[in-house]
């Protein structure tokens, strides 16, 4: 008998209130820092947007807290995404996809791994996507396809800019081709914001891995990442058994594919709202170069 699960929260449970839901007490209500070994309250780590106070570590952070922490006031208007058939392939594992689905939306409060939200950033009228790792591991299907090119339409009717949270595990093996299509749709979408002169910012979490970062993860004009997250397409482990080297410290960490390129800047989240609407106001300046002086020659 587990006397923790089966007696204590429930007991804690009772003594907050029967209006007491599920969300409202999470299930841990201390989370151990993986770098330093500290436990957490959960309020606490909450309220310091998910950043581990000792360690700096980026704990994940569940989207509609991403979208209270970009938009000003926490005020945003949702946008609704368009709806798609539920299990074309009638897949089924341990269990059908359409229970996998049902649970996972019922966990979670959303209708699947992609949100998008409109509203002002400093200021500054802007569409947010997010993808939350929360929901079948963040895994791009039909659903969240569909959500991120309607969200990346949204901007291009609002002449804003877009910006996109990803976290993902790669595309979503229950749908099969379906899912893998999703690739050049959003690769099209994008494509359809470069047309409009609309600046289009990745924002590239832990972790970003698999098919989104074979395409609409790493087509933004700017990337920024925050601080050691995941970032790849094969896993480590898959690539050292095919090239059969040993790969070096910090493969595949934020960091590193700043030092090689990959990535524009590796950006703290306290920081991650200034350094995106700062960057979207210079790309959304008519002639950026009026902006970058000596920095771009006049002939360019």
């Amino acid at each position: 008998m587990n006397w923790i699960k089966n007696f204590v929260r429930p007991r804690i449970r009772s003594i907050l209130g029967a209006a007491t839901t599920k969300r409202d007490v999470p299930e841990n209500m201390w989370i151990k820092d993986p770098d330093s070994g500290e436990m957490v309250f959960y309020k606490d780590l909450e309220a310091n947007q998910f950043v581990f106070p000792g360690s700096q570590h980026h704990h994940r952070m569940p989207a509609a807290l991403r979208f209270s922490s970009m938009f000003d006031g926490g005020e945003f208007d949702k946008l609704a995404a368009p709806s798609v058939p539920l299990d074309p392939l009638r897949f089924r594992a341990e269990k059908k996809y359409t229970d996998q689905l049902r649970d996972a939306k019922a966990k979670s409060g959303v209708e699947d791994s992609v949100q998008a939200g409109f509203g002002q950033v400093n200021e500054q009228p802007m569409v947010i996507g997010v993808q939350d790792m929360g929901f079948i591991g963040g895994s791009l299907g039909m659903a969240a396809g569909d959500a991120i090119i309607a969200a990346m339409r949204f901007a291009v009717s609002k002449q804003c800019p877009f910006v996109m949270f990803v976290a993902s595990g790669g595309a979503r093996m229950q749908e099969g081709i379906l899912s893998l299509m999703q690739l050049p749709r959003t690769t099209i979408a994008v494509q359809e914001l470069r047309a409009a002169k609309l600046p289009y910012i990745v924002v590239l979490t832990n972790p970003t891995t698999g098919g989104v970062t074979a395409s609409y993860a790493m087509l933004g004009d700017v990337h920024l990442a925050e601080p050691k997250a995941i970032i790849g397409f094969a896993g480590q482990r898959v690539i050292e058994q095919t090239i059969r080297e040993k790969l070096p410290e910090g493969f595949q960490r934020s960091e590193y594919l700043m030092d090689h390129g990959m990535v524009d800047m590796v950006v703290h989240r306290h920081e991650m709202k200034t350094t995106v609407s700062r960057i979207a106001r210079l790309l959304s300046q008519k002639d950026a170069r009026a902006m970058t002086g000596a920095l771009v020659p006049v002939s360019a």
